[in-house]
């Protein structure tokens, strides 16, 4: 079989985040001539990426864009729309909702790898949680009209493939598309090097690990663990802890040694966030962590209950804090990796190069 001609895209490169950890993986399996995207910002985003043939728009210029992309929301359907009609075999699309509209030409075939449908759009008041009154004002004049392009993007495409089951539904309630369901892989390797968090070195801790943007949860832990000074929360990620008490320690954004050093020392991950699939949940167990999670999305595809972690039915603080009183103290750390083996970068590869393929039509 020859090698096919593969393009990449995906909405923007400005983040350390789970999609991003995806685009990686999709680049190592289908070795793309290039990857197109609207804004990137090389400094802030994971290195492995900068290792690849990166095209943007001239949006990456206003640095404005680069350290908060939502900013440029009211311009992006209009710049990928410009974007010059991509001619290869096939293009590949990492979306959550930009990506996808990206213009083809001649018989090459689109694949959308969906995130989640456009969060701004469907799920607005998480996605803007923590923006003030004038953007989510403009959001709401804008989104008639960007509701018609998006779906107008979806149906351009020849495949969807859907990261979770629950991502699946909503392409399905919002597209009328029906969605191939891959699982993400475990990007994390426990083997290389890890490098101590000082401030929790020789504690015990429960881990969050994730941006502490509104739907993902970071406050009603806080909360919970004000209540529990017995208990310590480590925070890992970006944003800021409002009014964090002495039981809860926001690090910041950590390197990747660090965040091997914390999934393994933990005694487990936690979140409530209500996430499409959720990568933090198998990183952690690929240390032999278990996770205390909230019962929603896409961790219902990535846990393995009462194995690789458990979950908790509220994201209350009073759920969260009975939850965390009764989380076993041993577990069985082999099982929890065998878990985490069923989300290999290998079978990764093998079910995306085969869709692929298949959707080329090629033997």
């Amino acid at each position: 079989m020859r090698q096919l001609d593969v393009v990449l895209a995906h909405d923007y490169l400005t983040q350390r985040g789970g999609a991003e950890r995806v685009t990686i993986e999709l680049a190592r399996a289908l070795n793309p001539s290039h990857l197109i995207t609207a804004i990137y910002s090389p400094e802030d985003v994971f290195p492995e990426i900068n290792g690849f043939p990166i095209r943007s728009t001239a949006l990456s210029k206003v640095k404005l864009f680069r350290k908060d992309s939502r900013l440029a929301l009211p311009l992006l359907a209009s710049v990928w729309n410009s974007i010059k009609p991509v001619r290869a075999d096939a293009v590949v699309c990492s979306s959550s909702g930009w990506a996808h509209a990206l213009p083809t030409a001649g018989a090459t075939r689109k694949i959308v790898y969906c995130h989640n449908p456009a969060r701004w759009l469907y799920q607005a008041e998480d996605y803007l949680l923590d923006r003030p009154w004038p953007v989510r004002a403009a959001l709401s004049m804008l989104q008639p009209a960007l509701m018609k392009w998006d779906r107008k993007a979806a149906a351009s495409a020849d495949v969807y493939i859907a990261n979770s089951t629950s991502v699946a539904e909503r392409i399905w309630l919002v597209y009328g598309r029906e969605a191939r369901v891959v699982f993400p892989p475990v990007s994390v390797d426990p083997t290389q090097p890890a490098e101590p968090v000082s401030a929790l070195v020789g504690k015990t801790f429960f881990l969050m690990v994730g941006r502490s943007r509104g739907y993902k949860g970071a406050q009603p832990l806080v909360e919970a663990f004000r209540g529990m000074p017995e208990h310590m929360l480590a925070v890992a990620g970006g944003g800021k802890i409002l009014d964090a008490p002495d039981n809860v320690v926001p690090t910041g954004y950590v390197s990747e040694a660090q965040l091997r050093w914390l999934y393994a020392h933990a005694r487990a991950l936690i979140s409530v966030s209500r996430e499409d699939f959720g990568l933090t949940p198998i990183e952690a167990n690929a240390f032999g962590t278990p996770v205390l999670l909230l019962r929603a999305g896409g961790f219902l595809d990535s846990t393995d209950e009462g194995t690789s972690g458990l979950f908790m039915e509220d994201a209350t603080p009073e759920a969260i804090r009975g939850a965390v009183r009764a989380f076993p103290e041993t577990w069985d750390t082999a099982a929890i990796k065998r878990h985490a083996e069923k989300f290999s970068p290998h079978r990764f590869h093998e079910a995306i190069r085969r869709i692929v393929v298949e959707t080329c039509n090629i033997g």
